[in-house]
């Protein structure tokens, strides 16, 4: 990888904010990005090589800062989280139910064998994707804090479950780096939160603020790779290091000029970098010479949305409904962890990230209608 693919990749994801520049269009910055890195990746010019280890390392750093600040945005002090909470995981819950009998009803049809894969497939949130859009396009109010509780469960549960499900031989070694991340991110914190209460932190930030020492992005960054490494030791993602001290970071109270800092380096520069990447990772010519794996990815992809869509029965508006059943960081493990120990199906992995990018569309189609209805000034929605 050269400056001038790096310049390049910097450049191509300007189409995010090009596509999102339109108010009435609503779209999610993620989605240009993604389209510029398939432009430029295996299935377009090929410019960029995503086998790249230094580009698939800054990825992957952008991955966790992603999910990092993804967790930061959980609005986890806020009291009325807690009902949500609930009703969140219930959702949730159904919604695993659900892709239980689909997920099932899939790999019997296609012959893999791969129901456990399918399952959290079709169970699975993206919280990376769900919060910045809402985010972005300020959606509130109690119906999308519920659905932010639900995808913030089905994301950690499936991130989970993942290894589990892929490589069952080694699910003993994949739940023992989950554990270990989990244990690691409940120590952090009490220290944390020991230094919030004691006032040292308050006293670091203000030395900090003076001098321009930017200290709690430092330490925080060095914390996060930190668990990173852990999770990559342990044979977990590091969705689930990222996300966990995001957590964290929001059930202590995240200062202001922090989430500043971190705005500027995941959404400026790493974030953009992991979504072309990830763009320029799919091969989707591969699915050409397999019709089979076509109709597989279409099969995952409509699936998640009716398992998600179906809780649209209990109360659930639609779009939050299909907007949380948007998918980016599970199939894309799913079909990394597959892929490198060889147990997929010629063209499989393709059909997962198929059916995740069908999931993507539908998301932001989604996010679009619920932007009419959930931004600040909408008329309320009616159901």
């Amino acid at each position: 990888m050269s400056f001038f693919q790096l310049s390049l990749i910097a450049a191509v994801a300007l189409l995010g904010p090009v596509l999102a520049f339109p108010r009435k269009w609503h779209l999610p910055m993620v989605l240009g990005q993604l389209l510029a890195g398939i432009a430029i990746g295996r299935t377009g010019l090929g410019l960029v090589d995503s086998a790249d280890p230094t580009f698939t390392f800054v990825a992957e750093v952008g991955f966790a800062l992603i999910m990092f600040v993804a967790g930061t945005h959980v609005p986890v002090r806020d009291r009325a989280i807690r009902p949500a909470l609930g009703g969140g995981a219930l959702r949730a819950a159904i919604a695993g139910a659900l892709a239980a009998g689909v997920g099932t009803a899939i790999a019997f049809a296609f012959g893999t064998g791969h129901a456990p894969l399918y399952i959290v497939l079709l169970a699975s949130s993206a919280a990376a994707l769900f919060l910045p859009i809402v985010d972005s396009l300020r959606l509130t109010g109690p119906k999308v804090l519920t659905t932010t509780a639900q995808v913030a469960v089905a994301d950690i549960a499936c991130i989970v479950a993942l290894p589990l499900a892929v490589d069952p031989p080694n699910a003993a070694r994949a739940a023992l780096g989950a554990a270990a991340v989990a244990a690691c991110s409940v120590v952090l914190f009490f220290v944390l939160r020991w230094l919030e209460v004691s006032g040292t932190r308050g006293r670091v930030h203000d030395v900090s603020e003076e001098r321009k020492f930017a200290l709690e992005l430092r330490i925080q960054l060095a914390l996060l790779f930190a668990l990173s490494g852990l999770a990559v030791a342990g044979h977990v993602s590091v969705m689930l290091a990222g996300f966990s001290f995001g957590l964290v970071v929001a059930a202590v109270g995240e200062p202001r000029r922090l989430a500043h800092q971190l705005f500027a380096v995941s959404d400026g520069f790493l974030g953009p970098v992991f979504f072309v990447w990830l763009g320029s990772s799919l091969d989707l010519r591969a699915l050409a010479g397999t019709p089979g794996m076509v109709l597989l990815g279409i099969c995952l992809g409509v699936g998640t949305l009716l398992v998600h869509g179906s809780l649209r029965v209990l109360g659930q508006p639609l779009p939050l409904a299909v907007l949380s059943a948007s998918q980016l960081g599970v199939p894309v493990a799913a079909a990394t962890i597959g892929s490198q120990l060889d147990l997929l199906e010629p063209g499989e992995a393709s059909a997962l990230i198929l059916g995740a990018l069908i999931t993507i569309g539908a998301g932001a189609a989604a996010g679009s209608r619920a932007a009419r209805a959930f931004a600040p000034n909408a008329p309320a929605p009616a159901g």
